[in-house]
């Protein structure tokens, strides 16, 4: 095998990936309560949703250990990259990092390339989908290696979520200097920067930040691009499919991708939540 990709399970892994054994999500889980949700393919979203929204306690999620990347990384693969959701809002990287170590330390040095995404979601799919074209040009380790974090740093995360409460309840919310109260239906529109949450704009409801999200991509792009736009929606593929038309009004891509969210974007994004990269 020349290459495997391993990303942890924030990002939105396409199905037809997730049954090639060129790559392997690694789960991370989910606290509710007494209930403890391992976000694999067993994730129900419905109820998971539903069980967010009836329970009084605050949701929590924990990282993988260290030895299920290791685990992952035992492989006959000639390069291996794993991907993982920000090191600011998680201890996936560090983990990945950990085992990386204790792989070296048992097998020797091997081709292992440990990206911190500095997004979530599509922002760690659209990284998987560069090393895959990476790999298919041909490119030698080092060559991607070099080439996969200059198009780290390029990527552009955006979202606007009904809901903030499982990001402030987490300790994901400390970066921003001001936020408005949701509570006045004011919704801001967020951006990732270097892997920490800013406030970009904010709207009066969902539909006018919404709009003002899509006005900041359209600016910041400024024409038409090779890239590949990704939209992440939690439970509302309309509202997804609004965003992309709102978009494709003033700029063409490479290609198109709608995808719903996983267990732990779930959590953080919320019933509703949108999230753009680009």
């Amino acid at each position: 095998m020349k290459y495997k990709i391993i990303v942890d399970s924030c990002c939105e892994l396409k199905e037809e990936y997730a049954k090639d054994p060129r790559f392997t999500i690694v789960p991370l889980s989910i606290q509710i309560g007494e209930h403890n949700i391992t976000d694999d393919e067993t994730f129900n979203q419905a109820e998971f949703l539903d069980m967010l929204a009836e329970s009084n306690n605050a949701a929590r999620s924990a990282c993988p250990s260290p030895g299920a990347y290791l685990e992952a990384m035992e492989c006959d693969a000639e390069d291996i990259f794993v991907v993982t959701l920000s090191a600011e809002l998680s201890g996936s990287y560090n983990s990945a990092l950990v085992a990386m170590d204790m792989f070296e330390e048992e097998h020797g040095e091997k081709n292992i390339h440990i990206i911190d995404s500095e997004s979530a979601s599509c922002g760690e799919l659209q990284i998987v989908e560069e090393l895959i074209r990476l790999e298919e040009a041909g490119l030698c380790f080092d060559e991607i290696v070099g080439r996969i974090e200059v198009f780290r740093n390029g990527l552009k995360t955006y979202f606007v979520l009904d809901s903030l409460d499982t990001l402030k309840k987490n300790g994901r919310l400390r970066g921003l200097k001001s936020l408005i109260a949701t509570s006045l239906n004011i919704k801001p529109v967020l951006q990732g920067i270097k892997g920490n949450i800013a406030q970009l704009d904010q709207g009066l409801g969902m539909k006018k930040a919404l709009t003002k999200m899509v006005n900041h991509i359209i600016k910041n792009l400024k024409g038409h691009t090779d890239k590949i736009l990704m939209i992440s929606h939690c439970n509302a593929p309309e509202r997804a499919e609004r965003v992309k038309e709102m978009i494709l009004k003033h700029a063409s891509f490479a290609k198109v991708l709608i995808i719903n969210t996983r267990g732990i974007s779930s959590l953080y994004a919320n019933n509703g939540g949108i999230i753009v990269t680009v």
